[in-house]
C-alpha cells in the first residue's frame, strides 16, 4: 500500500507544480497585457518612452533598464541620441557621465538589430567595459524598438533579480512588449507632429497677422523668434540680417540663453553657420556648436549648448536673414522632423514679410497721389490766388508814398510768400525749416523751386506724379536735383520768362524731369556747355535730354533716365 501512495503524492506534487507554472505564466501574461495596455493608453512621446522602460524592468524582473533612442550619425550610421533609465539614482548617473553614444556591447545592437542575451556582460568580444562610477553588471538581455520597419532604439536590461539568468520566456515576453512598444511609439509620434503643425499653423497666423497689421519690424522679428524657440524647445534664437553688400550678417535680435552675447555682433557670410545658410539658402546643423569649424571667431557665446540648425528667412525670390536655434547641452539633434516645419514656417514669415512691404508701398503711393491731387487744387486754388494777391500788393506797394505803409505792405508781400512755401511743404509731407540732410525727392524738389523764386521773380508752377521717393534711386535723385537748379537758374538768367512749370514724372521703368517757360527760348549760337553738362548726366545714367520750342514760343526741357540700368 505504501507504493501507490507515493506515487500519489508524486503526482499531486507534479500537478501542484504545474498549477504553479501555469498560475505565473497567467501572471506574467497578465502583467504583459496591463504594461501593453499602459504604454499604448499614453500620447505623449516622452511619457510612452518612460513607461515602456519600466514595463520592461518589471515583467523581466531586472534591476537596471534603459531605452536607447538611435539618430543618424553620418551617411548610413546611426548612434544612440536619447538615453532614459531605470534603478540608477540621480547621483549614479551623474558619477556615470554623459549616457552612451552607441559603442561596445550596446552599440551591438545598434550594428546589430536583433534580440542579444548574454549570461556575463564583460565575456562579449566587442565590450569595452564600465566608466568610473558605473555599477556592476553581469546579466544582460537586450532587444530592437522597430516603428514601421524603422529601427527607433533599443531596449537594454541587467541583473535579473535574485542573481537568476534572463531566459528565452524572458526574452519572449520582452519581444512582445517591443512590438506593443513600436505601435505606442508611433501613435505618439503622430500625434505629436500634429500637434506640432497645430503650433506652427497657430504661429504662422500670428506672424501674418501682426506683420498685415502695421506692427513694428523689430516687435514681428521677435514674435518669429519666440515662436520658433517654444515650438522647437531651443535655449536661444537668434535673427541676424544681412548688412552692407551682403557679404555680412548683423544680429538683429536674440532672446534666449546667452542672448546678451549676440546682440549687435556681426559676422561674415563666409565664415559662420549662419552664414553658410543664409549663402546656400539651405538648413545648416551642427550637433555642438561649441565646438563647429564653421562658427565664426568672437567673444565665446555658446557656454553650454550644444545642438543648432540655421535656417534662411526667405522665398525662392532671395533670402532675406537667417533664423538660428541652439539647445542646450544634452538635448536631442535637430532633425528632419524639427527642420523642416522650421523651414517652411520661416518661409511663409518671409511671404507675409514682403506682402506687407508691398502693402506699406502701396499705401505710400496711395498717399502721395492724394498729395498730388491736394498739391494740383492748391496750386489751381488757393496757392495762385495767394500768389496773385503777393503780386497786387508788391505792384501796390511802389504807389505808396508813406515809408512805414509801404514796408508793412512789402512785410505782407513776404509772408504771402512764405505762407505758399509752407502750404507745399505741408502738402509733400516736410515739415517749414526742415534740414538739408534729408533725402525725400519730393521735399528737395518743394525747396528748390522756392528758392529759385527769388531769381524767378515768381513762384513756378510745380508737379510730381507717381511713387518718387520709393522708385528713384538716390544716385538718380541727386543728378535730377542738379538738373532742376541747372534748369530754372537758365531760366532765371536768360528767358526774361513770366511763368515757368516743374513736372516730375515716375512710371517705375523711368524718371522724367520737365522744365518749361513761356521766355524768349534759346538763341542760336548762344552758349550751350550747360546745356551740354545735363545731356551728360543724362548719358551716364542710359537717359537723353530733349529740347524742344512751342508753338506759342518759350522752351521745354525734358531730361530722362531709366530707373533700371541696362545690363
Amino acid at each position: 500500500m505504501r507504493l501507490p501512495q507515493l506515487r500519489l503524492d508524486d503526482l499531486l506534487e507534479e500537478l501542484q507544480s504545474r498549477i504553479d507554472t501555469a498560475r505565473g505564466t497567467w501572471d506574467r501574461l497578465h502583467s504583459l497585457l496591463e504594461a501593453v495596455l499602459s504604454v499604448g493608453s499614453e500620447l505623449d512621446l516622452e511619457q510612452v518612452l518612460q513607461r515602456i522602460v519600466e514595463a520592461a524592468a518589471t515583467l523581466v524582473d531586472a534591476e537596471y533598464a534603459a531605452l536607447g533612442v538611435l539618430g543618424p550619425d553620418g551617411p548610413g550610421g546611426q548612434r544612440i541620441v536619447q538615453f532614459l533609465t531605470v534603478g540608477l539614482t540621480d547621483e549614479e548617473i551623474a558619477a556615470i557621465g554623459p549616457y552612451p553614444s552607441g559603442h561596445g556591447t550596446l552599440g551591438e545592437l545598434v550594428r546589430n538589430p536583433e534580440p542579444l542575451r548574454l549570461a556575463e556582460l564583460s565575456a562579449h568580444p566587442v565590450s569595452h567595459g564600465f566608466p568610473p562610477g558605473h555599477p556592476p553588471m553581469r546579466t544582460f538581455l537586450g532587444a530592437p524598438l522597430r516603428v514601421r520597419d524603422q529601427v527607433f532604439g533599443n531596449l537594454y536590461l541587467t541583473e535579473k533579480r535574485g542573481g537568476a539568468q534572463f531566459d528565452a520566456e524572458d526574452e519572449a515576453v520582452l519581444l512582445t512588449l517591443a512590438v506593443a512598444a513600436g505601435v505606442a511609439i508611433d501613435n505618439a509620434r503622430l500625434y505629436e507632429e500634429s500637434r506640432r503643425r497645430e503650433r506652427w499653423l497657430r504661429a504662422t497666423t500670428q506672424v501674418t497677422h501682426s506683420l498685415l497689421s502695421g506692427s513694428p519690424h523689430a516687435e514681428v522679428l521677435a514674435l518669429i523668434a519666440e515662436h520658433a524657440r517654444e515650438i522647437t524647445g531651443a535655449d536661444l534664437a537668434v535673427v541676424a540680417l544681412p548688412v552692407g553688400d551682403g557679404e555680412n550678417l548683423a544680429v538683429e535680435l536674440a532672446i534666449g540663453r546667452e542672448a546678451d552675447k549676440h546682440r549687435g555682433l556681426v559676422m561674415p557670410v563666409g565664415g559662420s553657420l549662419s552664414g553658410a545658410a543664409f549663402r546656400g539658402g539651405v538648413p545648416v546643423t551642427s550637433p555642438d556648436v561649441s565646438r563647429d569649424a564653421r562658427v565664426s571667431a568672437g567673444p565665446p557665446r555658446f557656454a553650454e549648448l550644444g545642438p543648432a540648425v540655421a535656417v534662411p528667412v526667405g522665398t525662392t525670390a532671395g533670402v532675406r536673414g537667417v533664423l538660428f536655434l541652439a539647445r542646450a547641452l544634452g538635448q536631442p539633434d535637430f532633425t528632419g522632423p524639427d527642420t523642416e516645419p522650421l523651414l517652411g514656417f520661416a518661409g511663409q514669415a518671409a511671404v507675409a514679410m514682403e506682402l506687407a512691404e508691398r502693402q506699406h508701398a502701396a499705401e505710400q503711393v496711395a498717399l502721395l497721389e492724394e498729395r498730388d491731387r491736394i498739391a494740383r487744387d492748391l496750386h489751381d486754388l488757393a496757392v495762385q490766388r495767394i500768389f496773385a494777391t503777393g503780386m497786387t500788393l508788391q505792384s501796390a506797394a511802389r504807389f505808396i508814398d508813406d515809408g512805414t505803409a509801404s514796408e508793412r505792405v512789402l512785410r505782407a508781400v513776404g509772408d504771402l510768400d512764405e505762407t505758399i512755401g509752407i502750404i507745399r511743404a505741408t502738402v509733400f509731407g516736410t515739415p517749414p525749416g526742415a534740414g538739408e540732410e534729408e533725402h525725400d525727392l519730393r521735399a528737395r524738389v518743394v525747396r528748390a523751386a522756392g528758392a529759385a523764386a527769388g531769381p524767378l521773380g515768381f513762384a513756378p508752377s510745380l508737379g510730381m506724379e507717381g511713387a518718387l521717393d520709393a522708385e528713384v534711386p538716390e544716385e538718380v535723385a541727386d543728378h535730377m536735383m542738379a538738373v532742376l537748379g541747372e534748369a530754372l537758374t537758365n531760366v532765371a538768367r536768360h528767358a526774361h520768362a513770366s511763368r515757368a512749370e516743374v513736372l516730375l514724372d515716375t512710371t517705375g521703368s523711368e524718371a522724367v524731369l520737365t522744365v518749361a517757360d513761356d521766355g524768349v527760348g534759346i538763341r542760336p549760337g548762344g552758349r550751350r556747355s550747360g546745356l551740354r553738362n545735363l545731356a551728360e548726366r543724362a548719358e551716364r545714367l542710359g537717359g537723353s535730354l530733349e529740347l524742344s520750342a512751342p508753338p506759342g514760343g518759350g522752351t521745354v526741357l525734358v531730361w530722362r533716365v531709366p530707373l533700371e540700368r541696362p545690363c
